[in-house]
């Protein structure tokens, strides 16, 4: 094996070298198209739409981890952030990805899919990854927190459902429609993974005039440019 003048190997080099494969997640155009902004033309970073809700984006991530190998998926996007832990123009990167709704409803409340005994619905973000990437954020400005981001088949749209989601999930900071099923994808081929959304309004009651959509995809583009330097 062909070694350089200090002895390592050329191949060792080049492995050390080598950026990492990174594919990023996320349910619609506009999401991509933001990602796209902040990657500024990284050719080590597939951006794939894999459409809304954790059935499309699980076997879409599925589909796409089954052609070409991975260092790292990113579900990446905009989503609603919890009165108090996650205001809108701000950023959350999840300590914990839970499908919120995975269960079932019994007499004396819900039930999760852990208590049930049927497998599990949360998957804990490896806390480095956590860390140099919250530390990262807010370096460059951006207000964000790090907290459990929920994953719901049907977008919350009351007071009441807020308020059993926050119950249910103490410190609970954003809800997004996708990461669980991109994370289940990932987590079934050893791939690590991370989920990072901009608030773009409040989880409770669906008022469209104060959602602010173009800020919170901003802010996306902002956040992934600023990954490029610690992970991507």
């Amino acid at each position: 094996m062909k070694r350089n003048e200090e002895g390592t190997s050329v191949s060792d080099k080049n492995n050390q070298s080598r950026a990492k494969r990174v594919l990023v997640v996320t349910a619609v155009s506009a999401e991509r198209e933001a990602v796209m902004r902040g990657l500024k033309g990284a050719s080590h970073v597939d951006v794939l739409v894999a459409g809304v809700g954790p059935v499309a984006a699980a076997a879409s991530t599925a589909a796409a981890l089954a052609r070409t190998e991975y260092d790292l998926v990113v579900s990446a996007g905009i989503g609603g952030g919890f009165a108090g832990r996650a205001e809108v123009g701000t950023l959350v990167v999840a300590e914990e990805i839970i499908c919120a709704d995975l269960g079932a409803e019994t007499e004396e409340g819900f039930c999760g899919l852990d208590e049930l005994g049927f497998g599990t619905a949360r998957f804990r973000v490896e806390k480095g990854l956590v860390l140099r990437v919250t530390e990262a954020v807010r370096a460059a400005g951006l207000p964000v927190t790090a907290g459990p981001v929920l994953t719901v088949s049907t977008v919350t749209g009351t007071a009441s459902t807020a308020a059993r989601l926050a119950a249910r999930v103490p410190g609970a900071a954003a809800e997004g429609m996708e990461g669980f099923g991109v994370a289940t994808a990932a987590r079934n081929r050893g791939i690590p993974v991370l989920e990072i959304r901009a608030i773009s309004n409040v989880v409770g009651p669906r008022d469209r005039s104060a959602w602010r959509i173009d800020e919170a995809l901003e802010k996306l583009a902002a956040t992934i440019s600023v990954l490029q330097e610690v992970i991507l």
